[in-house]
């Protein structure tokens, strides 16, 4: 079951690179000093951007998990 484990610690690894563009995309909508409804719409966009790249990261860890209870 190392396929598993391998596709579970891909898929973790892009739910992390999916949390820093996320943070990113939060500090870069700060600096710009927008207004307060463009802020929220930024803030908005970079919450799903954050709550998708979190369950891509959990479900990868999950995937390990399983590889590693059935290797």
């Amino acid at each position: 079951m190392d396929w598993l484990i391998i596709i579970g610690a891909i898929m973790s690894l892009i739910g992390l690179v999916g949390l820093v563009l996320s943070a990113l995309k939060v500090l870069s909508a700060k600096r710009a000093g927008l207004e307060d409804e463009a802020l929220k719409a930024r803030m908005q966009k970079a919450l799903v951007l954050n709550m998708g790249a979190l369950a891509l990261s959990t479900l990868g860890l999950m995937v390990v998990v399983v590889g590693i209870f059935l290797g």
